[in-house]
Order: structure tokens, then C-alpha cells, then sequence
């Protein structure tokens, strides 16, 4: 599902924020990445989406290695990956509804196949009767939940999420790994980078370290620390 070759990453000022990197993640995995801040860890979480390009090595995702992937193909391969971020980033002049639609119009989707997709996600996410509302009128777990249902309206294969209960209170923080654990659940592969140790202690999955931009732990239900 998701393979890394001897990946690495130097940035034009010289930080090196993946030195080497060898992981495979298998198909329907839950994956939490940790580490301490400037460890390497967003690197790591970008590269997989093609935010980032590695300076060498192999990535990939689905058959696809994103390390040679050129970037017009980019948004292709992102149909295949949803995207959670810590600050949700929702389009403001439209509601609920047509922010999770606006992934499917952009790989023009029948009308009849996005009312229906869009309702069904909304429905997994609790948010049926907030349909007509804009992101300012909502909470911030409410703009976090339409961030995953618009990341998972394409269904795709792996949802990749960076600190998606980052800004949010310990309640949300629940509901929200509620949903994602939901979306595990009906197979999909999910790659969550977060700092919230009471989560990752709680709720076990493989636990992938990295820090100085090398894996130092990768273990199935481990728990949250660093060093």
C-alpha cells in the first residue's frame, strides 16, 4: 500500500528532515506518527500526499511512486488520498455541503452521484443537519468533521491526517478519533501524525517514531514518548 525506499530529504537550507527513511505500510493499517517538533515528522506526512518530493529515494502509494511522479499527475494521485489538516481548510464562501461536494465536482461527478455521496458522508460524520451551513457558523470539531467527510467523499484507499485534533478540545478530540476509527473500520488506510498522547495511549495502533528525520520506533500498539 504505502512503501518508502531509502528516502531523503534536504531542504535548500540545509536541514536534512528524512535521512534514510524504510517503512511499508500495509492496506487497512492505522498508523500513528510521532515525534518531537522539528523531528521530521510533517516532512515525512507531506512527502506522502506530494507536497514535498524527496531529494532521493522511492515513494509509493498504491503502484504509484510519487518520487518520479511528475506534477501535473499530482492531482490524479491525490483522487486517491484524502487530506486532513489541523486547520481544516474549508473554502469560506461555501456551506457545509458544498465544501464536501467540491471535491467531486473537480473530477466532474454526475449531480446524481454527488447528492448522494455528499449525504451519505455527511451522515457518517453527524453533520446531515448543518448541511446549509458556512464554516463560520460552525465549531471547530463541526469544521474538523467536514474536513473528513470532504477528505473521504472520493473514498479513497489511504486518509492522511496532520494533527487533526490539534486545535481542538479533549471532548472534540474523542468524537473526531471516533469517526476516523469509523473510517478504519470500512478498510481504509489511515496515517495520522498527531502530538496527543492520551489518544495514542488509548486508542493502540502501530505507533511509527521519528526524530533527526529517522524512524527510531515502529511498533504495533505502542505508546506515545519520545527518546
Amino acid at each position: 500500500m504505502i512503501v518508502m525506499k531509502n528516502v531523503y530529504k534536504k531542504y535548500p537550507n540545509g536541514v536534512v528532515a528524512a535521512n534514510g527513511i524504510n517503512i511499508e505500510i500495509d492496506r487497512g493499517e492505522f498508523v500513528y506518527v510521532v515525534g518531537p517538533s522539528g523531528a521530521g515528522k510533517s516532512t515525512f506526512i507531506k512527502m506522502m500526499y506530494r507536497e514535498e518530493a524527496p531529494t532521493s529515494g522511492d515513494i509509493i502509494i498504491n503502484g504509484i511512486n510519487l518520487a518520479t511522479l511528475r506534477n501535473k499527475r499530482i492531482p490524479y494521485l491525490r483522487r486517491q488520498i484524502g487530506v486532513v489538516f489541523q486547520d481544516f481548510k474549508l473554502l469560506p464562501k461555501l456551506n457545509v455541503y458544498e465544501n464536501v461536494a467540491f471535491a467531486l465536482e473537480v473530477i466532474e461527478e454526475s449531480p446524481d452521484e454527488i447528492r448522494k455521496k455528499v449525504n451519505d458522508v455527511l451522515a457518517l460524520v453527524g453533520l446531515t443537519q448543518k448541511a446549509r451551513m458556512f464554516p463560520n457558523e460552525l465549531s471547530g470539531g463541526e469544521e474538523q468533521r467536514v474536513s473528513i467527510a470532504r477528505s473521504i467523499v472520493n473514498v479513497p484507499k489511504v486518509v492522511i491526517a496532520d494533527e487533526p485534533t490539534g486545535n481542538l478540545d479533549p471532548e472534540t478530540s474523542w468524537e473526531i478519533m471516533r469517526i476516523f476509527e469509523q473510517i478504519n473500520a470500512r478498510g481504509t488506510t489511515i496515517v495520522m501524525a498527531t502530538h496527543n498522547r492520551e489518544i495514542v495511549n488509548t486508542i493502540k495502533h502501530r505507533v511509527i517514531a521519528i526524530e533527526g528525520g529517522l524512524i527510531t520506533r515502529d511498533e504495533y500498539g505502542g505508546e506515545y514518548y519520545e527518546g
